[in-house]
């Protein structure tokens, strides 16, 4: 009998062994981020497929944010679209525009019942990717915004102070202007993304209108406004700050030449996304390196008000099953998490996404160990936002950014005035715009 009860002992273990094991549902996430900023991206993704056995995130990294759009639509089309897709925030027209390709974000919790309370984010990211009525469309992920980064062993080798940043567009002028002559670096400043930074960003600290409809944001009908006197004055102080070798433009779309030269030490001062300060702290081995907000004009406010939001967010696309979206729901739930958040913050520079990420950053002491790591924070909250500094949303912007560059570049040839150039520009925005209403109406 015993012997029996050995047998049947063994023929059940090899019955159970044999037994299938259920099977993962796949949730496939394209995405735009690469070299460190992907490795982090697939630590999360692993840490989430390691917390639970039911799920399994696929990231596929798909090229530029640009390229990821285009893959996205394309994928959309022929009905192979991926669950989640990252999708910058000049998409985000798009993306509303792309009726029945969204299954919204706040939708998507509701129906799977998982935990979604608007008010926990940073105000400035649900703002920006909300619809009229205040539901968030897409989840918030990597947002960033634009600040200073200078290099201190510079200003010292000029005679400045190396703990008093430029606050004013004058200030940069004096510093520049000082760190040339005395011979500290043969460049005052250059900058990344001339439409995002000295364009885009540039109108909301100064309350300035880039579009009609609040920024694009009150519908398709928006026109561009970005030709006004505040603007033309910028664009003109640029084109004579470039031409006195005080200003080094770092090339068209992202500027990809605005990076090496701070990091050469050619230019004193870089104006780039919060996301870039892991890429500077890595790039500063030999100097010290200071952060701060972007400068403003003071003869035309006193105040300056909120930087506009950058980066991207995740999209939940249509045409799954609703294990899928089950799958997504609780993913979005970990993403949430002030502690997977705080990871991701902390490591790439991009703004924490919750109001928990930052307070738990704030009891960790990151801060106060990290100097310089608020400034983003800290100048996207700052004051109540308006209609001109809440962000833009227009149909397209990518195209548009193009179109801004580009004139940019004649203004800088000596072919156009800045006022001449910008006029070029929004008069190409605007049938940009326009085609883009056409398809989307």
């Amino acid at each position: 009998m015993f012997k029996n009860v050995l047998f049947l002992s063994a023929g059940l273990a090899a019955v159970l062994s044999a037994a299938p094991v259920a099977a993962q549902t796949e949730i496939a996430w394209w995405h735009a981020m690469d070299a460190e900023l992907g490795k982090k991206l697939e630590e999360i993704a692993s840490g989430f497929n390691a917390s639970q056995s039911e799920f399994k995130v696929i990231p596929t990294y798909k090229g530029s944010y640009a390229e990821t759009l285009t893959s996205a639509i394309a994928a959309f089309r022929a009905n192979e679209q991926p669950a989640i897709v990252q999708v910058f925030e000049v998409g985000t027209g798009t993306m509303m525009a792309a009726k029945g390709a969204v299954y919204p974000v706040y939708q998507l919790m509701a129906d799977n019942g998982e935990p979604w309370d608007p008010s926990s984010f940073l105000a400035p990211v649900t703002g920006y990717y909300s619809d009229t009525d205040g539901n968030i469309l897409s989840m918030p992920f990597n947002s960033s915004t634009p600040i200073m980064y200078y290099n201190k062993t510079v200003f010292e080798k000029a005679g400045l102070d190396p703990e008093v940043a430029p606050k004013t567009w004058a200030d940069i002028e004096n510093f520049s202007r000082k760190i040339l002559e005395s011979g500290a670096a043969p460049c005052g400043f250059t900058t990344a993304w001339v439409s995002w930074i000295q364009t885009e960003n540039l109108s909301a600290l100064h309350d300035q209108p880039f579009g009609t409809l609040e920024n694009g944001f009150g519908g398709l009908g928006t026109e561009f406004t970005f030709n006004g006197d505040v603007q033309a004055k910028h664009w003109t102080n640029l084109k004579k700050w470039a031409d006195e070798g005080i200003f080094k433009y770092g090339g068209p779309v992202g500027g990809p030449d605005a990076a090496p030269k701070f990091y050469a030490q050619e230019c004193a001062i870089f104006m780039n996304s919060s996301a870039g300060r892991a890429g500077v702290i890595n790039n500063s081995k030999d100097f010290e390196v200071g952060f701060a907000p972007l400068p403003y004009y003071d003869d035309v406010t006193t105040e300056p008000k909120n930087s506009i939001i950058g980066g991207a967010t995740l999209w939940a696309l249509n045409g799954k099953s609703p294990e899928v979206y089950k799958g997504v729901a609780q993913f979005f739930t970990y993403l949430s998490r002030p502690e997977i958040q705080s990871g991701w913050h902390q490591t790439t520079g991009y703004l924490p996404i919750t109001n928990a990420t930052y307070e738990l950053g704030k009891e960790q002491g990151y801060y106060a160990a990290n100097p310089g790591s608020d400034v983003a924070i800290n100048q996207i909250t700052r004051g109540t936002p308006t209609a001109n500094s809440k962000g833009v949303r227009f149909g397209n912007l990518t195209q548009i950014r193009t179109v801004v560059d580009e004139e940019f570049e004649a203004m800088l040839a000596g072919n156009k005035t800045a006022q001449q150039a910008l006029d070029a520009a929004v008069e190409r925005g605007n049938v940009i715009l326009r085609e883009f209403e056409a398809a989307n109406s």
